[in-house]
């Protein structure tokens, strides 16, 4: 039985045995990022941090998808108040994107920064800005079908939140990042993107036994063990790289490329559907495949 349980309108926050089980749940939107779910994911992680009954978290996506990515058609469309008070996301200056993109991160960092171990559990889409949550997890378990990738990189911008170099090198980050291919689980498991890949029916059993195990060992030494790993990637330059990943996506925007101009116009004139099929479709099915062993 539950010992904590608590709901909002973009998560669920689960606590049991140990483990605390934070859930995107917008399934009908795909757990499509809103400001709003960003805010309530990093106070929910802070608390979690915060929880003495709290040794490990289970970051997870309701329904068929982790995460596809941010919501374009509210505040990430550019859609705002046309009076009342200027606001930096009005402006439309380098910098005003560069300040934009780092109060995201600050939210998505959380991942990262707090002393308890996250553990990713992804299944379906996991796109976008659902790398940019699951690639700063700790761990990352996939369904061996889920779809892994980003792309927002063929007309959008670069990952604002960059941990692709990390996980996979320098050539497998430029191979996924310059086509904005995706990439299976099981796939993204071999070459080092995710940390395991699983049959989709035993996901939740296998994330739930990860974290069990984790949660049996003293918070205070999960904490040393996720603090020094982390501070060797800080050493290797991953924290610097967030920021300046921020500021080179804020000079993507504002390319006036054919690509970025024509998903900009499909926006404008015929809404999402038509931007992200106008964007997409060039490139076939997407899929990397790797040979099969």
């Amino acid at each position: 039985m539950a010992k904590w349980l608590k709901t909002s309108e973009t998560l669920i926050f689960h606590v049991a045995d140990r483990v605390a089980r934070i859930t995107l749940n917008r399934p009908d939107k795909r757990n499509a990022l809103t400001p709003q779910a960003l805010a309530e994911l990093s106070d929910a992680l802070l608390e979690a941090d915060d929880r003495t009954d709290v040794h490990a978290i289970v970051l997870a996506g309701a329904g068929r998808d982790f995460c596809a990515g941010y919501d374009l058609t509210g505040a990430y469309a550019g859609e705002g108040a046309a009076d009342g008070p200027a606001y930096r996301s009005q402006n439309g200056t380098i910098d005003d994107d560069c300040w934009q993109l780092e109060q995201t991160q600050k939210k998505t960092l959380a991942m990262f920064d707090i002393h308890k171990p996250v553990i990713a559990q992804v299944q379906g889409n996991c796109l976008a800005g659902g790398t940019d949550l699951a690639l700063m997890c700790d761990m990352v378990v996939a369904a061996d079908d889920a779809r892994i990738g980003f792309p927002a990189a063929r007309a959008n911008g670069t990952p604002p939140q960059n941990m692709f170099v990390y996980h996979v090198g320098p050539q497998w980050a430029k191979r996924l990042l310059m086509t904005g291919d995706w990439i299976s689980g099981q796939d993204a498991a071999r070459i080092g993107l995710v940390m395991e890949s699983v049959p989709a029916a035993e996901l939740d059993a296998a994330v739930r036994e990860l974290a069990r195990r984790v949660a049996l060992v003293d918070a205070e030494l999960l904490s040393a063990h996720k603090r020094v790993v982390n501070l060797s990637l800080e050493l290797a330059g991953a924290r610097t790289m967030q920021r300046l990943s921020a500021e080179m996506d804020a000079r993507a925007h504002l390319s006036r490329g054919p690509r970025r101009s024509q998903f900009r116009a499909d926006m404008a004139d015929a809404g999402l559907k038509t931007a992200l099929k106008n964007r997409d479709e060039p490139f076939g099915d997407g899929q990397v495949k790797l040979t099969p062993r």
